[in-house]
């Protein structure tokens, strides 16, 4: 998957994902509902072909390796 095909709201969600809060915890932090944070990240595993949070936490790490 190319990384241009995230939006930089959703690279926003991912980066919030890899400290591993909660979804809750991540929506109060961007100041967005619960809905709208699993909106992003189901968005995010159809993109990606991503499954499982694990596999969101591998590339949310690929991503923040690139912008480095």
């Amino acid at each position: 998957m190319p990384a241009g095909a995230l939006t930089p709201r959703e690279r926003e969600v991912l980066r919030e994902l890899a400290t591993g809060d909660t979804y809750d915890a991540i929506a109060h932090r961007m100041n967005l509902s619960r809905h709208t944070v699993d909106t992003y990240l189901r968005r995010i595993r159809r993109k990606t072909g991503t499954h499982a949070r694990v596999g969101l936490l591998r590339l949310a790490f690929k991503l923040a390796d690139e912008q480095s």
